[in-house]
């Protein structure tokens, strides 16, 4: 049969007929009339609900415990309850600050119920870093795990407005109430008592989480996304997966009672949006198994994907590469895999190569997204990206891209551009920023700052980013909050920061520094003191010393691509 069956056009006409699952509607968002998915659940509360309908299957497995989706549900009603006995109301800011566990999606869910917008805020990051998302944030309250908690202590005495903590794991945390004695252990929590959630009026357009991505500035935006944003990502990998069946002429399969409980290895964090939008509330509305891992190792993971039968994986493309090279991989079973996927960083075409031969019998992935667009916009798997390793895919129906000029005018297919996003799924806005909102979000479209192109059947190439940025595993690093971490130090004169690339990482920071006249630091100096004031992921791995200014164009600018040379040269 000759490939593709139909056509992309052709596909998304048949999927989206009136009556279909992926039906489509318009609706008014912000002033603007745009698609929708008729089917999606309309509010995070009904992504619980569905949920619930899938009872004591396992939902939430971390290490030796197990829990169900009903257990998860009473969990989420109970803290729900809590808030909103201890003064929560709707509109209040909620933040989360924990690894994955347990208790991280009961803790966001709760908060929905309650009616509050939730602030899931970067685990990784420095007590400084908190303080930042919290105050910025103006969180009434804060969820902790132990280590984020102590970490965080001694900030917290200067956030007046924050007035509840509450903490999980931490066996006597002064000033915080403990999750166990709201809760229970999370192997207690099927024997909560069964409650309804608290009567808050919930809208597909009201305003839901707050998702921190770093600005050019330097400083972390809230990028505010409404019900609706988060569960149109309920949607998209049931579609593209759809769309694989028709596109190679299979009818869509349809639903086996009997079959399997599919699951996902998490490995990727749940304060990103790829890990809450595209992973937890999709495993929510399918009945998928969450495997949660406490830190990424590839053997462990090749391990549970055998214990646990996992049908899927992925999550950034490190993950992919690191299960590829990891030594014994063939002494697993790994027959269970169904589906490799992943975004939020560049994949080498090699890699949806490499899968294909080592996984011949699973489907690869790869789409793009950021936090803004609660995720993936565009998306392929299968097929069609082992005939488009290079591309991102195309956008969901209910989404459109166009490709600018410097102007703001459209470019003809193939010409590369700045890429704008429109959609359901585009976020209402920053958070208190509205300078921010207006030179993003105009008209309903989305500045993304990323450079790409459009073939002539609608499938996004990702070029380069406009944005001064660094993706390293799917972290994002952008340059100026690191280069001015660096000039803090009273021995440098001027730093620039580029990325150096790494096999499995994407990319790595590495810093150009000049040192003051007669000064004196080594690089472990640097990096020691960059590591006291940011994540330790954004800490430049290579630090090369010029004797010579860094180089500059006519308007002071440093030139990044001189900066790479350097260090790449080094």
């Amino acid at each position: 049969m000759a490939w593709p069956a139909l056509s992309l056009e052709q596909t998304n006409t048949a999927l989206t007929a009136p009556g279909s699952p992926f039906e489509m509607d318009q609706a008014v968002i912000g002033g603007v009339a745009l698609r929708v998915w008729k089917n999606a659940p309309p509010t995070l509360r009904e992504v619980l609900l569905i949920a619930r309908g899938f009872g004591d299957r396992p939902f939430l497995v971390h290490e030796d415990e197990r829990v169900s989706f009903e257990a998860f549900y009473r969990a989420a009603v109970a803290m729900a309850l809590r808030l909103q006995a201890d003064g929560v109301q709707p509109g209040d800011r909620v933040a989360v600050i924990m690894r994955n566990l347990p208790e991280w999606p009961v803790a966001v869910f709760g908060a929905v119920l309650a009616g509050a917008i939730v602030a899931p805020l970067n685990a990784w990051w420095t007590a400084q870093e908190l303080a930042f998302g919290l105050s910025d944030s103006g969180a009434k309250a804060a969820i902790f795990d132990a280590e984020r908690f102590d970490r965080f202590r001694n900030a917290a005495l200067h956030l007046p407005q924050l007035r509840l903590l509450y903490t999980a794991r931490h066996a006597g945390a002064q000033g915080a109430a403990r999750l166990e004695d709201i809760l229970g252990r999370p192997a207690a929590w099927d024997a909560l008592p069964d409650q309804a959630p608290p009567p808050v009026d919930l809208t597909p357009e009201g305003e839901a989480v707050i998702f921190y991505t770093s600005g050019t500035s330097g400083r972390p935006k809230g990028a505010l996304a409404t019900h609706r944003g988060i569960t149109s990502s309920v949607m998209t990998a049931l579609y593209a997966q759809a769309r694989a069946y028709l596109r190679r002429g299979d009818p869509l399969p349809g639903p086996d009672p009997q079959a399997p409980q599919k699951g996902y290895l998490c490995g990727i964090p749940f304060f990103h949006v790829t890990g809450f939008c595209a992973l937890l509330q999709v495993a929510m509305a399918n009945g998928f198994k969450v495997v949660m891992m406490r830190r990424w190792d590839p053997a462990l993971a090749l391990g549970l994907i055998d214990r646990e039968r996992l049908t899927h994986a992925g999550g950034v493309p490190t993950l992919a590469w690191q299960l590829l090279q990891e030594p014994g991989r063939e002494a697993y079973d790994l027959s269970s895999l169904e589906v490799i996927s992943y975004g939020g960083a560049p994949a080498a075409p090699e890699l949806a190569r490499q899968l294909h031969a080592a996984f011949p019998d699973t489907a690869a992935g790869f789409g793009w997204g950021m936090s803004e667009t609660c995720a993936a916009f565009t998306l392929h798997l299968g097929e069609d990206y082992a005939r488009r390793p290079a591309s991102a895919g195309p956008s969901m129906p209910v989404g459109d891209l166009r490709i600018v000029g410097p102007e703001g005018q459209d470019l003809p297919v193939g010409e590369v551009g700045e890429i704008l996003a429109s959609g359901p799924n585009v976020v209402k806005g920053y958070w208190n920023n509205p300078e921010a909102t207006a030179a993003a979000i105009q008209d309903g479209w989305l500045y993304t700052g990323d450079l790409g192109r459009l073939d002539e059947e609608g499938f996004l190439y990702i070029v380069d980013r406009a944005k001064d940025m660094i993706i390293r595993g799917g972290e994002n690093i952008y340059c100026i909050e690191v280069e001015n971490a660096l000039f803090e130090h009273p021995a440098v004169a001027d730093a620039a920061l580029q990325a150096v690339p790494h096999q499995t990482l994407g990319e790595e920071p590495g810093a150009v520094v000049v040192l003051k006249p007669g000064a004196a630091a080594t690089a472990e100096d640097l990096r020691a003191f960059v590591g006291q004031r940011l994540a330790a992921f954004k800490v430049p791995v290579k630090i090369v010393f010029s004797a010579e200014p860094l180089p500059r164009n006519a308007n002071g600018k440093v030139l990044k691509t001189e900066i790479r040379r350097i260090l790449l040269e080094a």
